[in-house]
Protein backbone atom coordinates (compact mmCIF):
# COMPACT_ATOMS: atom_id res chain seq x y z
CA UNK A 1 0.00 0.00 0.00
CA UNK A 2 1.28 3.31 -1.21
CA UNK A 3 2.18 5.39 2.11
CA UNK A 4 0.47 9.28 1.96
CA UNK A 5 2.76 11.96 2.77
CA UNK A 6 1.06 13.63 5.30
CA UNK A 7 0.38 17.51 5.25
CA UNK A 8 1.74 20.68 7.31
CA UNK A 9 -1.81 20.13 9.67
CA UNK A 10 -1.45 16.20 9.29
CA UNK A 11 2.02 16.49 10.67
CA UNK A 12 0.97 18.78 13.46
CA UNK A 13 -1.79 15.98 14.73
CA UNK A 14 0.36 13.62 13.86
CA UNK A 15 3.24 15.45 16.54
CA UNK A 16 1.11 15.55 19.12
CA UNK A 17 -0.09 11.52 18.78
CA UNK A 18 3.10 10.46 18.78
CA UNK A 19 3.97 12.76 21.99
CA UNK A 20 1.03 11.92 23.92
CA UNK A 21 0.28 8.53 22.50
CA UNK A 22 -3.30 6.92 21.99
CA UNK A 23 -5.65 10.34 22.57
CA UNK A 24 -9.57 11.19 21.04
CA UNK A 25 -10.20 14.29 19.23
CA UNK A 26 -10.87 16.18 21.89
CA UNK A 27 -8.02 15.89 23.66
CA UNK A 28 -5.99 16.69 20.01
CA UNK A 29 -7.86 19.23 19.84
CA UNK A 30 -7.37 20.68 23.21
CA UNK A 31 -3.56 20.58 22.41
CA UNK A 32 -3.77 21.75 18.99
CA UNK A 33 -5.72 24.81 20.19
CA UNK A 34 -2.71 25.88 22.26
CA UNK A 35 -0.76 26.99 19.29
CA UNK A 36 -3.63 27.24 16.56
CA UNK A 37 -7.50 28.45 15.68
CA UNK A 38 -9.17 25.40 14.68
CA UNK A 39 -12.59 24.35 14.95
CA UNK A 40 -13.25 21.15 16.47
CA UNK A 41 -15.29 19.89 13.63
CA UNK A 42 -11.91 20.99 11.50
CA UNK A 43 -9.88 18.57 13.64
CA UNK A 44 -12.46 15.71 13.44
CA UNK A 45 -12.65 15.73 9.49
CA UNK A 46 -8.56 15.79 9.76
CA UNK A 47 -8.20 12.80 11.62
CA UNK A 48 -11.37 10.77 10.04
CA UNK A 49 -9.30 11.59 6.60
CA UNK A 50 -6.10 10.87 8.20
CA UNK A 51 -7.39 7.23 9.28
CA UNK A 52 -8.58 6.80 5.80
CA UNK A 53 -5.42 7.50 4.05
CA UNK A 54 -3.62 5.14 6.63
CA UNK A 55 -2.12 7.52 8.78
CA UNK A 56 -4.15 7.51 12.19
CA UNK A 57 -5.49 4.05 13.28
CA UNK A 58 -8.79 4.61 15.36
CA UNK A 59 -10.32 2.40 18.04
CA UNK A 60 -13.78 2.20 17.78
CA UNK A 61 -14.61 -0.10 20.70
CA UNK A 62 -16.32 2.54 22.90
CA UNK A 63 -18.51 5.68 22.26
CA UNK A 64 -15.19 7.95 22.17
CA UNK A 65 -12.90 6.72 19.25
CA UNK A 66 -9.35 6.46 20.21
CA UNK A 67 -6.52 7.26 17.34
CA UNK A 68 -3.06 6.41 17.25
CA UNK A 69 -0.40 7.34 14.62
CA UNK A 70 -0.10 4.30 12.00
CA UNK A 71 3.34 5.79 10.92
CA UNK A 72 6.60 5.86 12.81
CA UNK A 73 8.13 9.12 13.79
CA UNK A 74 11.14 8.07 12.85
CA UNK A 75 10.01 6.59 9.58
CA UNK A 76 7.91 9.85 8.26
CA UNK A 77 11.08 12.63 9.57
CA UNK A 78 13.24 10.05 7.28
CA UNK A 79 11.02 10.31 4.47
CA UNK A 80 10.29 13.98 4.67
CA UNK A 81 14.31 14.72 5.30
CA UNK A 82 15.16 12.66 1.97
CA UNK A 83 12.47 14.40 -0.17
CA UNK A 84 13.89 18.08 1.29
CA UNK A 85 17.28 17.16 0.60
CA UNK A 86 16.64 15.84 -2.92
CA UNK A 87 14.64 19.07 -3.82
CA UNK A 88 15.90 21.81 -1.74
CA UNK A 89 19.71 20.66 -0.99
CA UNK A 90 20.00 19.16 -4.82
CA UNK A 91 20.75 15.43 -3.19
CA UNK A 92 23.34 16.82 -0.44
CA UNK A 93 23.21 16.31 2.91
CA UNK A 94 26.13 18.16 3.33
CA UNK A 95 24.33 20.64 2.03
CA UNK A 96 21.54 20.69 4.37
CA UNK A 97 23.63 20.04 7.61
CA UNK A 98 25.94 23.09 6.66
CA UNK A 99 22.90 25.67 6.19
CA UNK A 100 21.67 23.99 9.90
CA UNK A 101 24.86 24.38 11.81
CA UNK A 102 25.48 27.83 9.89
CA UNK A 103 21.73 29.20 10.71
CA UNK A 104 21.05 27.10 14.02
CA UNK A 105 22.78 28.22 17.39
CA UNK A 106 23.63 24.94 18.70
CA UNK A 107 24.52 24.43 22.24
CA UNK A 108 27.82 22.94 23.29
CA UNK A 109 25.94 19.67 24.13
CA UNK A 110 24.66 19.42 20.85
CA UNK A 111 27.72 20.32 19.02
CA UNK A 112 29.66 17.30 21.16
CA UNK A 113 26.36 15.08 20.10
CA UNK A 114 27.11 15.54 16.67
CA UNK A 115 31.22 15.31 16.99
CA UNK A 116 30.89 11.64 18.79
CA UNK A 117 28.11 11.07 15.64
CA UNK A 118 30.63 11.64 13.16
CA UNK A 119 33.59 9.96 15.03
CA UNK A 120 30.86 6.58 14.96
CA UNK A 121 30.26 7.18 11.35
CA UNK A 122 34.20 7.30 10.65
CA UNK A 123 34.72 3.66 12.49
CA UNK A 124 32.11 2.16 10.71
CA UNK A 125 33.81 2.91 7.90
CA UNK A 126 37.13 1.36 8.58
Amino acid sequence: MKQHKPTESELEILGILWDRGASTVREVHEKLSETKDAGYTTTLKLMQIMYEKGLLSRDASSKTHIYTAAISQEETQQQLLNKMIDTVFGGSATQLVMQALGHHKSSSAELDQIRDYLSKIEQQKK
